[in-house]
């Protein structure tokens, strides 16, 4: 979960929260700006005070959004350490690619663990994991495959949870925007996942086809629904009779996924 996410997870939580923000607008287009001059170290003390400024004291549920995020980014970050640690990734392009996801993740906890004390909140404390899924992959930290088959059911799943936030950003053109972008970031992080499996020569393609996770029925929770070939009530194969094949139809979107299904499909890697 991003900056993005956890702002729409505030807004179910306060759905004035946008308009606390004055001038709206103005505030908004400065913050998610991407291209702005503020260093990223200064973005949580900048989001506690925006905050502050907007409330006067910070909303409990706002904490627990923030709190959750950091949940998920735990899990997250802690999968991609024990993996650099355990796995035998090979040297290269693999293992700078693992790494700098780690990293990210990394960022993504002080991030979120400086914007809730800036707040006056406690930041969740790791959980404790279980990345066999119960069981379901045994060998997870020991076979590189599984361990690059768990890593894209995660990416996968992140950007069909992010695009599940799409739709209540309408609203606010600037967040909208700035969404858009980070979502094309993290699709290219999965589609890079599944390259690399695909190097290994599993057949994979780098986006998803159908509702074809290329790992099998463990994770089918993440790709069910992705099998839709009608966007917007049009029908895409075979739009306006050109040759478009099923296939290539549901190729072209990611669909989105719930908070609750979510969290149903990572529930299972909590000890």
């Amino acid at each position: 979960m991003n900056l993005i996410n956890i702002i729409e997870e505030i807004e179910k939580v306060d759905s004035d929260v946008y308009e606390r923000f004055s001038p709206r607008r103005k505030a908004m287009k400065s913050f998610f700006n991407m291209g702005s001059k503020i260093a990223l170290a200064a973005i949580p003390l900048s989001l506690g005070s925006m905050f502050k400024k907007a409330y006067g004291q910070t909303p409990t549920g706002i904490l627990d959004v923030l709190n959750f995020a950091l949940t998920l980014e735990h899990l997250e970050y802690n999968f991609y350490l024990k993996g650099c640690a355990k796995v035998g990734i090979p040297a290269g392009c693999d293992s700078e690619s693992i790494k700098t996801i780690r990293m990210d993740e990394a960022k993504h906890v002080k991030f979120l663990e400086t914007v809730i004390k800036s707040l006056g909140g406690t930041p969740v404390k790791e959980a404790k994991y279980d990345f066999t899924a119960k069981g379901t992959f045994p060998d997870v930290f020991t076979n590189y495959a599984t361990f690059l088959a768990v890593a894209q059911a995660f990416e996968d799943t992140g950007v069909r949870a992010y695009k599940g936030q799409a739709g209540n950003l309408i609203s606010s053109n600037e967040v909208l925007t700035a969404a858009l972008q980070i979502h094309s970031v993290e699709a290219r992080h999965a589609s890079h996942i599944r390259w690399m499996r695909q190097q290994m020569g599993v057949d994979v393609k780098p986006w998803i086809t159908g509702k074809e996770s290329g790992i099998g029925a463990a994770v089918q929770a993440s790709y069910d629904g992705e099998e839709l070939d009608t966007q917007a009530g049009i029908l895409i194969t075979n739009i306006n009779g050109k040759d478009i094949p099923y296939e290539a139809a549901t190729e072209c979107f990611d669909e989105p996924l719930t908070k609750e299904q979510v969290v149903a499909i990572v529930t299972p890697f909590f000890a």
